[in-house]
């Protein structure tokens, strides 16, 4: 098959899949390695069309920005992107109908269907490197390019973790759109929680740059929340579809009014994510003359809630009304599975409706008895993270606190895992390695597994900690939010509910209705 007939299988394939592994590519169209690096050379950087992750994937980005060469970043850079990942897996969830779209992929299909113009409410992030001018003074004019494109590459990796939209590459500035081609509910968090986190993926970029090009880069970011008109703006062959309005020039000037490494909002996006993240107040600022005041605040981290549920319980529940029926359910079954006899219990129903305020309300009735609560919560921005409920789980259970170092923190694990009967041998290196802590060599070898087995042994090791807890006391578990959660959680799930019939547990699931949990083997 002639180069340009591959290449064009290739690129339908990726913008179907939004991503595809290059042993994949070798497979299906019998490919050696110097066709692949054409294929890469092609792709990545003739076209600008996708970025490489890790040297293994291509990963969709879709037609090439007007500005200067965004594209894939250096190894370095790619690696450092990725690093910045929450454990983040690249297998796609098999409940999906349907592979999901880049948030640029799903512009381009939006773009052809939807009409000139359209009203929405956008939560916009304007990001911009500091001292950028200085910066280029010192550089070759090809090293600042290849600086430039690292760090758009890696700010790339963190907006399309949180589904935002890059609309344009300013030169070292970016402005995003979220609401926009997709909206969600929690548009307003994503924003915050990607400028958070481009700010934490910058300073780990740092260490490549400043060893190949003796750079460091600090980035600004400003958000804010508004309406504007989102519609085909220039001519030609220069077509982008912008969002009009105040919100993008407040978002820029919110941006130029944050220091170095910092995440300035506005109050109406701080209105919207209250509870969420810890905020300084910094008072009224004028944006424009012949103007109010705006308020602003800056972020200084997330809080640990990651519902509305969280932010609700943080400020103090509402008796219950009208659920004793649903409430005496769950007490039985709770009394069953002390006996020995485990059960599960499915609370599925649309977002909001009480699923958590009654498990609360069980909490609530046997807190004076003697058992074990865990909860394992999934999350919509770790939907590919592989183990993210048990990985989280895990940190909240250990007594952990971010300023301890990752030595200090295998120790604490190592005391926890003493109390219960499992060979430590295997589950510290194995529990180390999910939670991505460095193993001390000399006391702990290295397993040879191949990653395959490396899973499969991971799992069987956190049923028998489950497990081995429920020999000291009950345990009563919480599984939040399903519809969330990533294959390998799944698989976990499938193994923990064929041994709940046979332990002192209650296990409750929640989930909304379109998601189809594990089917549970036993009548319990």
């Amino acid at each position: 098959m002639e180069f340009d007939a591959v290449l064009a299988q290739v690129l339908d394939l990726l913008q179907r899949e939004g991503r595809v592994s290059y042993r994949a590519l070798k497979l299906r169209f019998q490919l050696d390695d110097e066709y692949i690096e054409a294929l890469k050379d092609e792709i990545i950087e003739a076209k600008q069309q996708a970025i490489d992750r890790d040297g293994r994937v291509l990963v969709w980005l879709g037609d090439p920005s007007p500005a200067p060469e965004p594209g894939a970043a250096s190894p370095a850079a790619a690696h450092v992107a990725s690093e910045a990942r929450t454990r983040q897996s690249t297998t796609a969830h098999p409940l999906s109908r349907e592979p999901r779209p880049t948030p640029q992929a799903a512009a381009l299909a939006v773009g052809r269907s939807t009409p000139a113009a359209e009203r929405r409410q956008l939560t916009v992030m304007f990001c911009d490197l500091a001292d950028s001018t200085s910066l280029a003074s010192r550089l070759d004019p090809e090293d600042y390019r290849e600086v430039i494109r690292a760090y758009q590459a890696a700010c790339a990796e963190v907006i399309q973790r949180f589904d935002g939209y890059i609309a344009q590459y300013l030169g070292d500035g970016l402005l995003v759109y979220y609401g926009y081609p997709q909206a969600h509910e929690d548009d307003a968090q994503r924003a915050i929680r990607t400028g958070l986190g481009i700010t934490e993926v910058i300073r780990m970029l740092n260490t490549p740059l400043e060893q190949e090009w003796g750079v460091r880069l600090t980035v600004r970011v400003g958000i804010h929340t508004g309406l504007v008109v989102v519609g085909e703006m220039g001519s030609g062959d220069r077509r982008e579809r912008l969002a009009l309005g105040e919100t993008p020039n407040i978002a820029a000037k919110l941006q130029g009014l944050a220091t170095p490494e910092n995440v300035v909002i506005s109050a109406l996006t701080y209105r919207l994510t209250q509870g969420y993240f810890v905020c300084q107040d910094l008072g009224p600022h004028t944006i424009r003359l012949n103007t109010a005041p705006l308020y602003v605040y800056r972020v200084i981290e997330e809080r640990e809630a990651q519902s509305r549920w969280d932010v609700a319980v943080r400020a103090g529940l509402t008796p219950m009304v009208g659920r004793q029926e649903e409430i005496s359910l769950l007490r039985r079954r709770w009394e069953q599975s002390k006996t020995g006899l485990g059960q599960v219990v499915l609370l599925r129903g649309e977002s909001g409706i009480g699923k958590s305020r009654l498990v609360e309300a069980l909490r609530e009735q046997v807190r004076s008895e003697s058992y074990s609560w865990l909860t394992f919560r999934c999350s919509p921005y770790h939907t590919h993270s592989a183990f993210y409920p048990v990985i989280d789980a895990l940190e909240r259970l250990l007594p952990w606190s971010r300023d301890m170092s990752p030595e200090v923190n295998f120790t604490q694990l190592e005391q926890a895992l003493q109390c219960y009967r499992i060979p430590l041998q295997e589950a510290v290196p194995l529990l180390a390695a999910l939670l991505s802590l460095p193993l001390p060599a000399e006391r702990y070898p290295p397993l040879s597994l191949s990653p395959q087995r490396q899973k499969q042994r991971t799992q069987e090791m956190l049923v028998a900690g489950l497990l081995e807890e429920t020999r000291r006391r009950p345990v009563l578990v919480v599984w939040e939010d399903l519809h969330w959660a990533d294959p390998s959680t799944l698989e976990l799930l499938s193994l923990v509910i064929n041994q709940v019939p046979m332990a002192p547990m209650l296990m409750m699931m929640t989930f909304r209705p379109e998601f189809r949990p594990p089917e549970v083997a036993h009548s319990i």
